[in-house]
């Protein structure tokens, strides 16, 4: 079971070369579930008992299930993101170094540089292209090997494996093609594969992504290793779990933000309006009050879920002495006394009741006090939508690599948690005293 939804979970992967098409797969999940699709520029004519995605920028998504019984209902949300660090390829994309043509590019997130050398690589993401009326998107994968990032030989470059600090804007580009082969033809590549003219392109946003195969490891098959498990194992583990779960009393709601690794700050990022325009849409077209919103948000509960920290076997002293976390044991929820992460004791206790329940372990995470951690979208989400939330993420290693390392079971337990808190109605008694119903 464990190495089956692994393999499902890589599949998806493979099928999200950028964040524009890991909505696209997203959507493909929710539509083959009978999910309708909604626009913001739309009116919408909601239903209890149907469902429902929007998205925004095609690069984040929200997804709702209605309750059948909302007298007293609340909202269930999980919120993931669909972005990963890697290098945007900028407008005027050519670079000549002596016979060679490089593709001039900027980093996007935090990652190991290291991590992206001599490998194949190749460029996925979006066109926009004038038609008759306007504009239109078109997503554009360009499917094969293309460019490569070399490091400098070691006869040349003595300090590469004691003190090299890499440039941006030197190290980091990839190399294209040869200006004897007549390599100035990326923007034609870039036509052909999104099926257009090339006159027809007025922009782009195209990141570069890792072309190296996902794969099942270990002794006993115990690991994975792919491109973007950070975050897209869990934007993958809890729409599998939102698909699943229901109850009558509440309104599911299923969140994949865009731009998490660079703050979130944007129109399509979780401190955005998107969650809340769509709360808030949701309630007046169900015939519901403000005061009836108010009222569903304090008994309403988020699960934000972002990849954790698993101990490393080289270097176990980077993590906390007592709050430790490994592959293959559960789901981490992570705490922060300086509210990088957003738990507390109301929603850690709530998040371990439903592991209880459901039969998943749990783990503890926090960051060596002396050695401050990242940050997710949680408390970050609660700015416009303040209600309990309790951040937890899968445990891995090599977090911002472009190859990054997890447990096989952690998949797993994570889509049953989340059906497990998709089935439960959740109801604030008073503060601090909360209901968990299934």
């Amino acid at each position: 079971m464990y190495k089956e939804i692994s393999k499902e979970m890589l599949n998806f992967i493979k099928k999200c070369p950028s964040v524009f098409h890991a909505v696209e797969a997203i959507k493909e999940e929710l539509k083959s579930d009978g999910f309708a699709e909604l626009g913001e520029g739309k009116k919408w004519n909601l239903e209890k008992g149907k469902k429902y995605f929007v998205t925004r920028n095609y690069s984040s998504i929200i997804a709702f299930k209605v309750g059948e019984d909302l007298c007293d209902y609340s909202f269930n949300i999980v919120a993931s993101h669909g972005d990963s660090p890697s290098f945007k390829i900028k407008d005027n994309y050519k670079i000549e170094s002596g016979k060679y043509i490089q593709l001039n590019t900027e980093k996007y997130g935090g990652m190991i540089y290291s991590t992206w050398f001599d490998r194949p690589l190749s460029a996925a993401g979006r066109v926009i292209l004038k038609n008759d009326n306007g504009i239109e998107t078109r997503l554009v994968n360009i499917d094969k090997d293309l460019v490569v990032i070399p490091n400098v030989a070691i006869h040349m470059n003595k300090e590469v494996n004691s003190s090299m600090k890499y440039n941006e804007q030197v190290d980091l580009l990839p190399l294209y093609g040869s200006l004897k082969d007549g390599g100035d033809n990326f923007m034609d590549v870039v036509a052909k594969y999104s099926d257009v003219e090339k006159e027809c392109i007025l922009s782009t946003d195209l990141f570069l992504y890792n072309r190296m195969e996902p794969s099942i490891w270990g002794i006993n098959d115990e690991f994975i290793s792919s491109s973007k498990l950070d975050n897209l194992q869990c934007a993958y583990a809890t729409l599998k779990g939102f698909i699943k779960g229901n109850n009558s009393k509440s309104i599911n709601v299923y969140c994949c933000f865009d731009n998490e690794e660079v703050g979130s700050g944007t129109k399509q990022g979780a401190a955005s309006t998107f969650l809340e325009d769509v709360l808030k849409r949701i309630n007046s077209n169900l015939g519901k009050t403000s005061e009836d919103y108010h009222c569903a948000l304090s008994s309403s509960f988020m699960v934000s879920a972002d990849n954790a920290h698993a101990v490393h076997p080289n270097h176990p002293e980077k993590s906390d002495p007592t709050n430790r976390v490994y592959m293959n044991e559960g789901i981490v929820i992570k705490h922060n006394a300086g509210q990088k992460y957003t738990t507390d004791s109301v929603s850690s206790a709530v998040f371990q009741s439903l592991c209880e329940a459901s039969g998943v372990p749990f783990q503890h995470y926090s960051n060596r006090s002396d050695m401050p951690g990242g940050s997710t979208l949680g408390n970050i989400a609660s700015l416009n939508v303040s209600i309990n939330t309790v951040d937890i993420g899968i445990a891995q290693l090599a977090m911002h690599s472009s190859y990054e390392t997890a447990g096989i079971m952690d998949t797993c337990y994570m889509i049953k948690v989340i059906e497990e808190f998709f089935n439960s109605h959740i109801t604030e008694i008073k503060t601090g005293a909360l209901n968990i119903i299934k």
